[in-house]
C-alpha cells in the first residue's frame, strides 16, 4: 500500500503551538515523524552579550509566558550560587509560592486544551474557569496576571501581607473543591478514557533510554522531580513526586490532574509555615566563572548554564527546556497510532515551542 506524506503544523486547528512534524501515512496509520524545528527562533540567548545581568531577568521570564516565575528563578539561583548570595529564607518560601501557583494555572490551562483536543469543550471551560481563580491571584499578589516578575538576584521584590495569606488560602480551598469536582469526570468519563487510553505508549524503558522529563517520564513510571533537589523551600516542605505507570495519554493527564492538588497542598505548607524576615538582600559584585542550575517546570527539568567574566554582562547563557527533552520521545510515540490521534498524542506532552526555540 502507497504510504502518503502529511504536513503537520505548524498552524493548526487544535494545536496552539507551532509544532511542525512531517508525518509518513499509510491507512490512516502514522508509520514515521520528522520533526522541524526553528519555526519562531527568537535570539533569546544572544542577547545576553548586550544586556547586563539583571536586565536579562525579564528577558529569560519571556522565554515561556506560562512558567515565566520558574524561568527567572532558575536563572537568578544560579547568578547568587556564582556571586555567593544568601537568600532571605522568606524570600525561598515566597518563591515555593508563586512558582507552585504557576504550576496550577499551567497544569489547568493544558488540561483544558488537551480536552479540546479530542472535542470535549465543557472540561476544556471547566479548568478555565478555575484557572481563573490562580490568575486573579498573580495579579493581587504581584501586579500581574501571566508574567509576574517577582524574582531578583538575592531573594524577590514583593511580599504577601497577613491578609493576602489568608485570602490565598481561601481561593486554594475553592479551587481545591471545583478541581476535586472533576476528578470523575477525567478519570472515569467514556470519552476521555476512549480518547486517551493506550494512546502514544512510552514504556519506562523508553523514556530513560530517550531522556524524558516532567510528567512525561513520571507518567512512565519514575519518580524524578527536579524539587527533590530541595532548592528554593522545597526541602523543608513534605513532598513526593506523582507517579503513573502505563506511560500513555491518560497517564500523563492523570500526572498533572494529581499535580494540581499536590501543588495546592504545597502551597498551603508554604504559607503555614512562612518564616519572618527580609524578602531580598544587597547584592554587589559581577558574576564570574560557570553554573549550572535545576528546577522543576510544569512541563518537567529545566536547565540553565551560566558563564560570567566579572562583568555586567554574561558570557554565555544557554538554557534546555523541558520541551526539547520531550521531543524524541514524542517521536518514539507516533509510529503505530492513528492519524485522527496525533493531536492528542502530540498534547500530552505538553508542547512548548516558544521555550524550546527560544
Amino acid at each position: 500500500m502507497a504510504r502518503t506524506i502529511l504536513p503537520f503544523g505548524p498552524q493548526h486547528p487544535v494545536l496552539p503551538e507551532p509544532i511542525h512534524l512531517t508525518l509518513e501515512v499509510e491507512d490512516e496509520i502514522v508509520k514515521s515523524a520528522v520533526p522541524a524545528l526553528g519555526y519562531v527562533h527568537r535570539g533569546l540567548e544572544k542577547l545576553c552579550e548586550i544586556r547586563d545581568f539583571n536586565q536579562m531577568i525579564q528577558i529569560v521570564e519571556r522565554v515561556c509566558g506560562i512558567c515565566s516565575k520558574i524561568h527567572a528563578m532558575c536563572y537568578c539561583q544560579g547568578l547568587e550560587e556564582l556571586m555567593d548570595v544568601e537568600v532571605p529564607r522568606r524570600a525561598k518560601y515566597l518563591r515555593v509560592i508563586w512558582s507552585e501557583l504557576h504550576r496550577i494555572h499551567s497544569h489547568l490551562l493544558w488540561i483544558g486544551l488537551f480536552a479540546d483536543s479530542f472535542g470535549f469543550e465543557s472540561l476544556f471551560m471547566q479548568c478555565w474557569r478555575i484557572r481563573e481563580r490562580i490568575m486573579d491571584i498573580n495579579e493581587a499578589t504581584t501586579g500581574n496576571r501571566v508574567v509576574v516578575s517577582v524574582n531578583v538576584v538575592g531573594g524577590v521584590r514583593r511580599d504577601l501581607s497577613k491578609e493576602h495569606q489568608t485570602w490565598i488560602g481561601e481561593q486554594l480551598k475553592l479551587v481545591e473543591k471545583e478541581v476535586l469536582a472533576l476528578k470523575s469526570t477525567i478519570v472515569s468519563d467514556y470519552t476521555v478514557k476512549r480518547r486517551t487510553q493506550g494512546k502514544g505508549v512510552l514504556t519506562k524503558e523508553a523514556a530513560h533510554q530517550l531522556g524524558a522529563v516532567g510528567p512525561v517520564l513520571r507518567a512512565s513510571g519514575w519518580a524524578q522531580d527536579a524539587r527533590m533537589l530541595g532548592y528554593a523551600a522545597f526541602d523543608e516542605l513534605e513532598f513526593a513526586p506523582v507517579v503513573e505507570y502505563d506511560g500513555d495519554c491518560y497517564a500523563r493527564l492523570a500526572v498533572r490532574f494529581r499535580e494540581v492538588l499536590q501543588s495546592v497542598d504545597l502551597v498551603r505548607q508554604a504559607l503555614s509555615r512562612l518564616p519572618e524576615g527580609d524578602i531580598n538582600v544587597p547584592v554587589k559584585g559581577k558574576p564570574k566563572g560557570e553554573v549550572m542550575t535545576r528546577v522543576e517546570q510544569p512541563r518537567g527539568e529545566l536547565f540553565y548554564y551560566i558563564k560570567g567574566n566579572d562583568t555586567k554582562n554574561l558570557d554565555r547563557l544557554r538554557i534546555r527546556t523541558p520541551t526539547f527533552a520531550n521531543i524524541p520521545p514524542l517521536l518514539a510515540m507516533l509510529p503505530g497510532i492513528e492519524l485522527a490521534d496525533v493531536p492528542v498524542v502530540v498534547l500530552s506532552i505538553d508542547p512548548c515551542i516558544s521555550c524550546t526555540e527560544r
